[in-house]
C-alpha cells in the first residue's frame, strides 16, 4: 500500500511538471532547478530515472516496436515481404480506404501503447510533444510539403469530459516540427458517438455514420489542398477513414493520415 502511494505521488508530480511545461514555463523558469531537485525526470511509462524530461527510458525504448519496412503501400500495415508497388495488404485490396497513403511510428502494443494510453487516459497532454517527435521521425513519408495538417476532432460533450483533444495536442507539435499549417476547425464532429472500444471494424464503421462534416466556412481551405489527418492511433481505419471520405466530399486531395501508433492486425479486433 505504501507502494502504491508514493507510485501515485510521483505520478501528480510529473503531471504537475508537465502542466508547467506546457502553460507557466516562463513564469517558474525561476524555480526549474529547484523543480527538477524535487521531482527528477523520469520515464513517463516506468517511472524510472532519465536525462530529460521528454524521453523514455532505455529499456521502455527498446520494447517500442517501431514500424519499418515492409509495408502496406496504402495502410501503412507491415508485410511479409517487400513487392515495391505491389505492396498492398489483402484487406485495401479488398475494400480500398478513402485516404491516399496512412502510416505510423509504431505499433499499438508494449511500451508504445502504454504511452498513448498514459496521454490519452493518464491526464498528460505534454506527452503529444514526443509522440509527435517520434511521428515527424519515423512517418515523415506521410507529411508532404504544404499540406494541412488536420487532427480528428473530439465532440464537444467528450472535449468537456477529457478536457483535451489528444489528436489535435499532437497535431500542434507536429505543426511546430515540420513548419506546415494546422486547421483545427477544418472538420468538426457533430454527432456525439458511444465509445469505439470493444467493437468490431463493421460496428465501428456503422457507429461513425454522419458524426463528421466541415463547416461551411471551411470548405475554401479544403479545397484541392493537401490534407494530412492526424490522431494518436489507428485501430481498425474506421474513424480516420469516416473523417477521408468527409474531407474529399469537400474537395481536399490528396488525403494523407499519420498516427503515433496503429494496431498491427485490426482484421482480428
Amino acid at each position: 500500500m505504501a507502494l502504491m502511494a508514493v507510485k501515485t505521488i510521483i505520478n501528480q508530480a510529473h503531471k504537475a511538471r508537465g502542466k508547467e511545461n506546457r502553460f507557466s514555463r516562463h513564469i517558474l523558469k525561476p524555480f526549474a532547478f529547484l523543480m527538477k531537485a524535487l521531482v527528477p525526470p523520469a520515464c513517463p511509462v516506468c517511472h524510472a530515472p532519465v536525462g530529460d524530461d521528454d524521453g523514455l527510458c532505455a529499456s521502455c525504448w527498446l520494447d517500442v516496436q517501431f514500424i519499418t519496412a515492409p509495408v502496406c503501400r496504402i495502410t501503412g500495415l507491415p508485410m511479409p515481404i517487400d513487392l515495391g508497388d505491389e505492396t498492398i495488404s489483402p484487406l485495401a485490396r479488398a475494400n480500398p480506404p478513402p485516404y491516399d497513403k496512412a502510416r505510423a511510428a509504431f505499433a499499438y502494443k508494449g511500451s508504445g501503447a502504454a504511452l498513448v494510453k498514459g496521454m490519452k487516459f493518464g491526464d498528460r497532454p505534454e506527452l503529444a510533444q514526443l509522440l509527435a517527435r517520434l511521428i515527424y521521425s519515423r512517418a515523415r513519408e506521410a507529411l508532404p510539403r504544404h499540406a494541412l495538417l488536420v487532427p480528428v476532432p473530439l465532440h464537444r460533450r467528450r472535449l468537456v469530459w477529457r478536457r483535451f483533444n489528444q489528436s489535435a495536442e499532437i497535431c500542434r507539435h507536429l505543426a511546430a516540427l515540420s513548419g506546415q499549417s494546422m486547421a483545427l476547425q477544418a472538420i468538426a464532429r457533430i454527432r456525439a458517438t458511444p465509445r469505439q472500444i470493444g467493437l468490431t471494424r463493421a460496428g465501428r464503421k456503422r457507429n461513425l455514420r454522419g458524426a463528421f462534416a466541415v463547416p461551411n466556412n471551411q470548405k475554401h481551405r479544403l479545397k484541392g489542398r493537401a490534407v494530412v489527418i492526424v490522431d494518436d492511433v489507428l485501430t481498425t481505419g474506421a474513424r480516420v477513414e469516416a473523417m477521408a471520405r468527409t474531407l474529399r466530399r469537400a474537395g481536399a486531395a490528396p488525403i494523407y493520415v499519420v498516427t503515433a501508433a496503429r494496431v498491427v492486425l485490426p482484421e482480428r479486433i
